[in-house]
């Protein structure tokens, strides 16, 4: 592998990581449990989807085949895409949606802390205005982190119920490859054992505080990075691609 197909490869893992739960987001649109927070969450879903547009655009411009960030988005199908698996979890009830969105925020901020530094001019200036984002990201899912674990016994119990059953596919975060280590040695992308240190120091301070108990598990769900995924992914992309494949080649 050269250092333009890992670039790609490392592109749209971040990219589609950044669709895919944006999209995930935006499906909470008229249906968030109080108007201010109706709101709240289809404007981080923006705040994704915008950094997914960059990053995909960046990554088709490295391909050099022609390609648009819309190519990428809706004319790939689900074995191409490299998105997080987390990241394509199904909304289930709120405190699911946020357990999801505290642990992911909580990896983007460091993740993209770190690319701020990269080598590559385009991904860090793209890390420069999206850590800005996920700072606030991350404010608002801790503080509905503690005001859900530390509130009433069934929003504690709602919380641990999905703390539990979405802590397998936080290993996943942290794999490296061919891909991470050659860019790694170039000063592209990020170290994810540095992620993973400051990752696990927030998650386990704010699941103390909010009064939760740290899952225990030896399942460990992967495979995303080979383009395995979930049974979710599918039917997302049908839904999220329907217009584009309908009609293919229009102009709107």
């Amino acid at each position: 592998m050269n250092l333009q197909q890992a670039k790609f490869e490392y592109l749209l893992r971040l990219g589609d990581s950044s669709l895919i739960i944006g999209h995930r987001l935006s499906e909470w649109c008229g249906h968030g449990p109080i108007l201010e927070e109706d709101i709240a969450l289809i404007n981080i879903a923006l705040d994704f989807v915008g950094n997914a547009t960059s990053l995909l655009g960046y990554a088709a411009q490295v391909e050099g085949k022609g390609r648009t960030e819309d190519d990428l988005a809706y004319l790939r199908g689900e074995r191409e895409y490299r998105n997080l698996l987390i990241t394509e979890q199904p909304n289930g009830d709120y405190a699911a949606t946020i357990v999801r969105q505290f642990l992911y925020d909580t990896y983007t901020f460091f993740l993209y802390e770190e690319l701020k530094s990269s080598k590559d001019e385009t991904i860090a200036a793209i890390a420069v205005k999206s850590h800005k984002e996920i700072t606030y990201h991350l404010r608002h899912t801790t503080q509905w982190m503690l005001r859900l674990g530390d509130g009433t016994a069934e929003s504690h119990q709602r919380l641990q119920t999905a703390l539990n059953e979405l802590w397998m596919f936080t290993s996943e975060l942290f794999d490296m490859d061919e891909v991470d280590r050659l860019l790694i040695n170039e000063g592209i992308a990020a170290d994810l054992d540095k992620v993973k240190a400051a990752w696990e120091k927030r998650v386990n301070e704010v699941i103390t505080e909010a009064t939760l108990l740290l899952p225990v598990t030896n399942i460990k769900q992967k495979g995303s990075r080979e383009g395995k995924h979930s049974e979710h992914l599918g039917f997302l992309l049908a839904e999220m691609q329907y217009i584009p494949r309908s009609f293919p080649g229009s102009k709107w």
